[in-house]
């Protein structure tokens, strides 16, 4: 039997992902990417790791969802995220045609919003704030963490 998870768990696998994020000392962001009721991609940020500008979660997550599918099309996949998305992951999303893109923690300094609501897929539904708190507490963590460094 299968089983299916709601929002909420697939919202804590990528905050896990988040999680492993901060153990390597990156900004703790995290991204899974599910389809049919089933994590097909998941990732965190590496752009310390990688030394790489693009290697956030959701790129990350994009291409091995991509990769696993054997699609560049993830129209039937909804991607979650830990924070709202960038603009160049907004970008990437709009050219996958996520069903839909939901994030925990709104992002008013670099998230999409700065630029309009235009960056996703016109049929991509987009939504906020599950697990917001959650996502917003070891954002701080991390960035307090840095400044007394």
């Amino acid at each position: 039997m299968i089983q299916v998870y709601n929002d909420e768990y697939y919202m804590r696998q990528a905050l896990n992902e988040a999680e492993n994020a901060f153990a390597e000392n990156e900004v703790p962001i995290g991204a899974v990417i599910v389809c049919n009721d089933k994590i097909i991609a998941r990732a965190h940020n590496m752009t310390e790791t990688l030394t790489d500008v693009t290697a956030h979660a959701e790129m990350l997550a994009i291409t091995a969802a991509e990769n696993f599918l054997g699609s560049k099309f993830l129209n039937e996949c909804t991607l979650y995220v830990t924070l709202e998305p960038c603009v160049m992951c907004a970008g990437a999303s709009y050219w996958t045609r996520f069903a839909k893109v939901i994030y925990a923690a709104s992002d008013d300094r670099y998230g999409y919003k700065k630029a309009g609501n235009k960056l996703f897929h016109p049929k991509t539904e987009v939504s906020s704030g599950l697990m917001e708190e959650e996502s917003s507490k070891l954002l701080k963590k991390f960035f307090s963490k840095k400044r007394k460094i």
